[in-house]
Formats: structure tokens, C-alpha cells, sequence
């Protein structure tokens, strides 16, 4: 069955996943919303769909069992081709729809209406929509209605994003935090009194063992030192005159 797809069909996957809401539990906020779509349009089926690549994705359902439906059957795959609330009265008289798996067979769709959820970027997510088993139309409120409702869903997620994002933010501050004080406890270390050799200048360490001062310095810290080696003024005069020029 072929399906139509939205000319910024990859920007609109993007918009989707970047509210991290596929595959979640249910949620209270989105289960309100869909009992008001299904109380005020008086139909027995109402769902929050999210449509990605290869499916719909109900978020929150009324009326249905199945979390999931394939793209290529879904009404909200329509709803998101057209920029107004999708209303299919009959869809035994609608071509697109009268040979459709869920027309002819569970949960026998006879009537549809779908609003858009739609980003406030421009991109459609997928719909807020009420289905009823027998035809019928909606009234002018019930269709503002609907309407209102998808815009909702909208806030619902852009809420959630943000409390997700802030989460995320918190949770990296709370590691910086973290080796802040690991880098603390370490500067602390060194600047407290050290073994070191009078003669070779080997460091011990807590184990009792003697490190060159490099290796010593790097089991303390989690930076990756490298080191270079020379030999100090003093060092060069007293060890190695014979290097040295007349009026060093």
C-alpha cells in the first residue's frame, strides 16, 4: 500500500525524537486529554498517535488495546499531508479508506477525525483524533474542540522536553561537581607532606612503595601528563662543569 509522505519527512523525524516520547509509559497528562477528546466528541475511541518512519505510536488510547499500528494503514498518516483537522464522515464511500485493514476488520472504523500536533516550528507529529464505528459528523465546538485539544498535547511535550533537557543538565552538573572535588581531594594530596628521596628523588606512595615522581603524579590524577625531561642550571654546573660556558 503505497502512503503519502511529507515533502520534510527526515526534519520531521527529527522534530519527533528530540521529545525522547516514543515507546514511554503512560502518562496522566496525555491520558486526560484523550478521555476530553472522547468525552466531548462522544465517540468510543480516542488516541494520541505519533507517527515515525514505519508506524503509529499511540502515547495515550481510549477504546483500543494494540500500542501500535503500521504507517502504511494509519488515517493520521493522511491528517499530516493536510494543513486542517481531517474528518472522513463515512469511509466506506472514501477510496482511500474503504479497503483499509482497519475498515474491514477490529476496530471497524466507519468514522474518523484527526487534528494535527503540530510543533511550534511547523513540523506535524501526528494527531489527536476520535473514532466512532457507526458514520457521523462533528459539530462546529466539538471540531474547535479537538482542535484545542492537539494544541494542548503540543504544551504537553514542549513541557516535557524541557523538564527532560533541565534534568539532563542537572545531571551533568552534578558529575562536573563530582570531579571537581576528585581534582580537589588530589591537589590536597600533593601539597601534603610527600616521601621523597634526598638522594634520587623517588616519591613512596601509601602502599610503601617508591615511584619516579612522573608515575607518581599520574596515579593521582586522571589527566594524561607528559612529561619532558632536561637538567636545571644548578644541576648542570655541579654535575656536568664541562658543559657549562665560562659565565654560567
Amino acid at each position: 500500500m503505497t502512503i503519502p509522505i511529507p515533502e520534510n519527512e527526515l526534519d520531521r523525524i527529527k522534530a519527533l525524537n528530540r521529545y525522547n516520547i516514543l515507546d514511554t509509559p503512560p502518562e496522566q497528562a496525555f491520558d486526560d486529554i484523550t478521555l476530553l477528546a472522547s468525552f466531548i466528541c462522544e465517540t468510543p475511541i480516542s488516541l494520541i498517535t505519533l507517527l515515525d518512519e514505519t508506524r503509529q505510536w499511540f502515547k495515550s488510547k481510549i477504546g483500543v488495546s494494540v500500542p501500535e499500528t503500521s504507517r502504511e494503514i494509519a488515517f493520521c498518516n493522511h491528517a499530516i499531508m493536510q494543513p486542517d483537522i481531517l474528518i472522513i464522515q463515512n469511509t466506506l464511500n472514501d477510496k482511500r479508506f474503504a479497503t483499509n485493514p482497519l475498515v474491514t476488520r477490529d476496530p471497524n472504523i466507519r468514522f474518523y477525525a484527526g487534528s494535527q500536533l503540530v510543533t511550534p516550528d511547523g513540523y506535524p507529529l501526528g494527531t489527536l483524533c476520535v473514532i466512532d464505528q457507526k458514520p457521523r459528523n462533528l459539530s462546529q465546538e466539538q471540531r474547535h474542540a479537538l482542535e484545542a485539544l492537539a494544541r494542548q498535547i503540543i504544551s504537553q511535550l514542549e513541557l516535557r522536553r524541557s523538564s527532560y533537557e533541565l534534568t539532563q543538565a542537572n545531571n551533568s552538573q552534578k558529575k562536573l561537581i563530582t570531579e571537581l572535588q576528585k581534582a580537589l581531594s588530589r591537589i590536597e594530596t600533593l601539597e601534603g607532606m610527600i616521601p621523597i628521596c634526598a638522594h634520587c628523588k623517588k616519591i613512596r606512595d601509601d602502599q610503601g612503595y617508591w615511584h619516579q615522581v612522573e608515575v607518581y603524579i599520574g596515579q593521582l590524577s586522571a589527566a594524561n601528563f607528559d612529561f619532558t625531561h632536561g637538567i636545571c642550571p644548578d644541576c648542570m654546573q655541579n654535575f656536568y662543569p664541562e658543559f657549562c660556558k665560562p659565565d654560567d
